[in-house]
């Protein structure tokens, strides 16, 4: 092991693998990756065993992505590594950009990746564009630290771990040289109209002239931001647990007391903590303007193209965006699953409990949404009641109460999610019953 490339990368790998590790290594087919890919394969002898699989990611947006794939394809047969293709359909009209709307697709595949680990090839180079290219764009101090070099991906994925980042890409190429690789050139990388690529080729060359030791200067600039960063984490789990009620959710009136900076500083810590990405500085400034001026007793919402801020009973919920309920209704035919606006309908069947099978098996079962004016008899001793006022007492928030499912039979309301089966539809104790249950997964912070 005589290269940097591989003292580097095994100095990284021996402080975080262990026996029967799993390591993923994010192959693109350009230089980066096939150097990173090579020389975790060349370290297995050195390393506790683990096991080395490759993931590429086809986001054919360009005439050569075909050629990507076969390449990763061609170079991982020859180093015996398995490797998964995945494809995704970029969305080109998104809100986010293209550029954006791949990135999201791409982490959304690393998510979901078979690993412990997943390493990703970005260098110095690339944290000293990234810097450069987010302080143009004015972005906070979260941003200006640049990519961290481990932190969890989203979904409880594997970890995501830059080995070379400490490294300029000059030794990359040096390593590729040494070792006769080959790799594939993105011809979009010269393409100045893509303001990474002018930064990249304009104007990083002419930094490097007046200040020589710019992107190292720039990446350990981004290390500085990094340390602030943390800090502000702190200071925002601090606050954050001072403005918290007994639900452990953000109260409004608390967080308004909070002085604007750390109030915002807050709010970016909530979404993030939710397993989003750091918000604009435009949408925080506009969350923060509706919060300071909202009644407890409002509901509002702030969204952006990861997820929704929702102010309900005074609390603050930070949620993904929620699947809609179909339009058209949903027969039930006996069966003892469903799915209901992203979320499972189970139907356990008992005796003396929840629904009569006798009664359910009077008219056609039809699961539909709600559409207002409904009226339900949850307790026979008191009289059938507003469906509205029964969500309102059940504390069940208003974005929720869209997508709830309603069990009809025939022309009378059996049963709804959250409040439970109409007195006329309960089991009697030596009949066959159901118990329905719908598998709601919402987050709040």
């Amino acid at each position: 092991m005589t290269h940097r490339v591989a003292q580097t990368l095994n100095d990284f790998l021996a402080r975080r693998l262990r026996p029967q590790s799993r390591l993923g290594v994010a192959l693109s087919s350009g230089l980066d990756s096939v150097v990173l890919l090579h020389a975790a394969h060349g370290l297995r002898p050195l390393l506790p065993p683990f096991t080395l699989t490759a993931v590429h990611v086809h986001h054919g947006l360009s005439k050569q992505a075909d050629a990507w794939a076969a390449f990763c394809v061609e170079f991982c047969a020859s180093l015996a590594v398995p490797l998964i293709v995945e494809r995704v359909t970029v969305p080109l009209r998104s809100g986010e950009g293209t550029e954006g709307a791949a990135r999201r697709l791409r982490h959304a595949v690393f998510s979901r990746f078979p690993a412990d680990w997943l390493a990703l090839a970005h260098h110095r180079d690339d944290q000293a564009e990234t810097v450069l290219f987010r302080l143009l764009r004015g972005s906070g101090v979260l941003g200006a630290a640049g990519m961290s070099e481990d932190r969890l991906s989203a979904a409880g994925g594997p970890r995501l771990i830059r080995p070379l980042l400490s490294l300029p890409r000059a030794l990359l190429v040096a390593y590729a040289e040494e070792h006769g690789l080959r790799w594939m050139d993105d011809d979009s990388n010269n393409d100045w109209r893509y303001r990474r690529n002018f930064l990249r080729h304009a104007l990083m060359p002419r930094l490097a002239e007046g200040f020589p030791g710019a992107a190292g200067s720039l990446a350990r600039a981004a290390g500085h931001f990094a340390e602030a960063a943390r800090l502000l984490d702190d200071l925002a789990a601090i606050d954050r647990q001072s403005v918290s009620g007994a639900h452990g959710r953000i109260e409004l009136k608390r967080f308004n007391v909070l002085p604007a900076a750390r109030a915002g500083n807050v709010l970016r810590h909530a979404w993030l903590q939710a397993g989003f990405r750091a918000p604009e500085a435009r949408w925080l400034g506009e969350a923060q303007r509706q919060l300071a001026g909202c009644d407890p007793s409002a509901e509002i919402c702030v969204a952006t193209v990861d997820g929704e801020l929702h102010v309900y009973r005074g609390e603050l919920y930070v949620l993904p965006h929620q699947p809609q309920p179909p339009s058209a209704g949903v027969l039930w035919n006996g069966e003892t699953m469903l799915s209901w606006a992203g979320e499972p309908l189970s139907f356990i069947p008992g005796r003396g409990t929840g629904m009569s099978r006798r009664m359910l098996s009077q008219a056609p079962r039809v699961f539909k949404h709600r559409v207002g004016g409904e009226r339900l008899q949850p307790d026979s001793r008191r009289p059938r009641r507003s469906l509205r006022k029964l969500l309102q007492e059940a504390a069940v928030p208003p974005w929720q109460r869209r997508r709830l499912p309603l069990l009809w039979c025939g022309d009378r309301l059996a049963w709804v999610a959250g409040i439970g089966c109409d007195a006329t539809f309960a089991c009697a104790p030596t009949e066959e019953g159901v118990e329905i249950a719908w598998g709601e997964n919402v987050s709040s912070f």
